[in-house]
């Protein structure tokens, strides 16, 4: 088929494919963003056995294949009597694998301060989550936002996780095994949907340079 009778025929589909992934994605990076801060406060935290859960925890996901993971959510955790909806499965893989490249990328915001900046802190008084709230992690995450503008776009490919399981809206890879199940749509269906995640990707890119130009810290 042509890309304008796929169009024609599906184009409703793609649209619908294209919001379910942009949500996916949106609530992915927000579960991932805040499980990524919680794991970089116990990453820097005083108390050792806490600073090793958070490495252990960035080890595991940022290593594991986010395939492996869904697979385990899906088929594994029955055995345990624990059974998720597809989609709920879905949602937690592209959210705990995020999320320790989330806390890389944080870490390597904190390791932009100046150890005077810390120094200035504790002489004040402040305490340990004081220090985090109001000195590391929001220049940490000025120091980030092109890094985690990149973990968005990865974030969103990563929703393509969804077409390995039966979940419902349809996301966009998920619709080219629909389309390609009932016509003979081949590389053409994978070609809008590839044009339909570069166009989201540039735009999240462009955004992310804007946001970025507006709060670098400039050194």
């Amino acid at each position: 088929m042509t890309i304008s009778a796929l169009l024609s025929q599906y184009g409703d589909r793609y649209l619908l494919a294209l919001v379910t992934t942009w949500k996916l994605t949106v609530l992915s990076f927000l579960g991932a963003f805040a499980i990524g801060i919680i794991i970089t406060v116990l990453r820097v935290c005083p108390i050792k056995p806490l600073r090793a859960f958070g490495d252990f925890y960035v080890q595991i996901f940022r290593n594991i294949p986010g395939a492996a993971l869904l697979i385990l959510l899906v088929y594994a955790l029955p055995y345990l009597n624990i059974v998720f909806p597809y989609n709920t499965c879905v949602l937690i893989a592209t959210i705990l694998i995020p999320s320790a490249f989330c806390s890389e990328h944080l870490m390597s915001g904190i390791n932009t301060i100046s150890p005077g900046q810390i120094e200035a802190a504790r002489a004040l008084g402040l305490s340990f989550f004081q220090m985090i709230r109001r000195v590391i992690i929001p220049q940490a995450l000025r120091s980030s936002v092109l890094p985690m503008t990149n973990l968005l776009v990865a974030t969103m490919l990563t929703t393509s996780l969804a077409s390995q399981v039966p979940m419902r809206p349809l996301e966009l890879t998920g619709i080219v095994s629909y389309i390609n199940t009932r016509a003979a749509g081949g590389v053409m269906a994978f070609v809008i949907s590839a044009v339909l995640y570069c166009a989201s990707a540039v735009i999240i890119g462009f955004a992310g340079s804007l946001i970025d130009r507006k709060v670098r810290i400039q050194r």
